[in-house]
């Protein structure tokens, strides 16, 4: 069997230090918190802007949905010129495209201002987002579920703090004022976090003892011909889905449900229902990513897979039907998002056991088009609202979604993963040729 210095030993490299990665995973989520916003709190100025300018809601949101596409579909792309510059110049290009972006925004004046800024936000958050998720991928094969959780948890809960700044800030100065403050801030603080990041040397890694992972590094080429990475993309698809659904259309689906100015007295401090949601979402996002990850790092992907994607198909038919209480909206908001963020810790870190990590950037680039694909979903969701006439409609067709990919965890992503591991032994001669993956897990 051929296979690499690192996978052929459970035990760490001669230059192993857990000080050194634990600090490249803490610089990673720095740069995660600092794009977060881009994203989770697009939500907040949605409304603004329509009552602002009188646009339809629709034609607002396919601002979000050309964020998302450009964030995704350009990841195999940023993959590449990840494996070629390396993390540094890579955040650091991201974070003067975030910065941008909602500068952008703060002048746009018509929706063709905001889609660009949309356009140029995807590209800053796409390269920030796979670099880190790469480097984590590549500093902790024993632990990648938890690494990757941690990373991706930054992205998750990033916004949770700014939330209320943020919507404080639209409140009292406009969103213009909003965007163009926060997007230097943020941008501002990635930038600088970029030139502490780093790749792995060789023998500054340890492999795994408790999954079975691959013994060699797939190209691109190869993964794609496999069974498991089409399976993964499918179930990758199906969850990311409602997720981006909710993401996108919090705000719009508690303004229909007639909860959004509901006010919640928790005694120390009262709160709207919308806001607080946002908070706890994000929280609750976070903290599932390292969750299902450490997780994951225990029982194996596939089993935590099925918990996971069970819950959240259960906690969105739930919201559907009890989503008019304001209270039950809080609740199963925030379990959905539970469920839901563990996608981005479960799928990367399977797809670096699968595959290895020497071509990561590429692999994980292209099976996170997932989220592309998901994306367009969300203007269609508004659609059938409006068809119907409920958000139910809706949710009940993404819950069933949610439990499609928690069948295919049970039924076939086991056998398949099986299979896949058995045939990476077997290994090509190019990989007998190779002394440079030693580095990669």
């Amino acid at each position: 069997m051929s296979t690499s210095k690192t996978l052929t030993a459970a035990g760490p490299g001669q230059d192993f230090s857990e000080s050194r990665r634990w600090l490249q995973l803490v610089v990673g989520v720095v740069c995660m918190i600092a794009t977060a916003n881009i994203q989770y709190a697009w939500t907040l100025f949605v409304p603004e802007i329509q009552q602002t300018f009188g646009w339809e809601r629709a034609s607002i949101q396919i601002a979000f949905t050309i964020f998302v596409l450009v964030q995704t579909w350009l990841a195999p792309i940023e993959g590449y010129f990840i494996d070629k510059f390396g993390p540094r110049i890579m955040v650091a290009f991201g974070a003067i495209m975030i910065g941008t972006a909602w500068v952008l925004n703060s002048q746009a004046m018509s929706l063709t201002g905001f889609y660009v800024g949309a356009a140029v936000g995807g590209i800053g958050v796409g390269c920030i987002y796979a670099t880190c998720i790469n480097n984590a991928l590549k500093w902790f094969p024993d632990r990648r579920g938890l690494a990757v959780g941690l990373t991706a948890g930054g992205f998750g809960a990033g916004s949770a703090a700014t939330i209320l700044p943020i919507a404080s800030m639209i409140e009292s100065a406009g969103f213009q004022e909003t965007f163009f403050f926060f997007g230097l801030l943020q941008g501002g603080l990635a930038f600088v976090a970029a030139w502490f990041l780093r790749a792995p040397k060789a023998g500054e890694v340890k492999a795994s003892d408790k999954l079975s992972q691959s013994r060699r590094d797939y190209t691109l080429k190869e993964a794609l011909n496999t069974k498991l990475f089409w399976l993964m993309l499918l179930m990758f698809t199906c969850v990311v889905t409602g997720g981006m659904m909710a993401v996108a259309q919090l705000g719009v689906i508690a303004q229909d449900l007639g909860v959004k100015e509901f006010k919640v007295d928790l005694y120390f401090f009262v709160m709207a229902a919308l806001p607080l949601a946002l908070m706890l979402d994000r929280v609750m996002n976070g903290i599932s990513r390292p969750l299902f990850g450490w997780i994951s790092d225990h029982i194996g992907r596939e089993k935590t897979m099925v918990i996971a994607f069970t819950l959240e198909g259960f906690g969105i038919i739930a919201l559907g039907y009890f989503g008019h209480n304001p209270w039950a909206f809080l609740i199963l908001s925030g379990v959905v998002f539970l469920a839901w963020g563990e996608v981005y810790s479960l799928f990367s870190a399977l797809a670096g056991d699968a595959f290895g990590t020497k071509h990561i950037g590429k692999i994980y680039g292209v099976l996170y088009c997932a989220k592309g694909i998901g994306a367009l979903f969300v203007p269609v969701g508004n659609l059938l609202m409006e068809a119907t006439g409920t958000w139910s409609s809706v949710l009940y067709t993404v819950a069933a979604m949610d439990l499609f990919a928690a069948f295919l965890a049970v039924t076939l992503l086991p056998r398949v993963l099986k299979a896949h591991v058995a045939q990476s032994t077997i290994a090509p001669s190019s990989v007998e040729k190779s002394g440079t993956a030693s580095a990669h897990a």
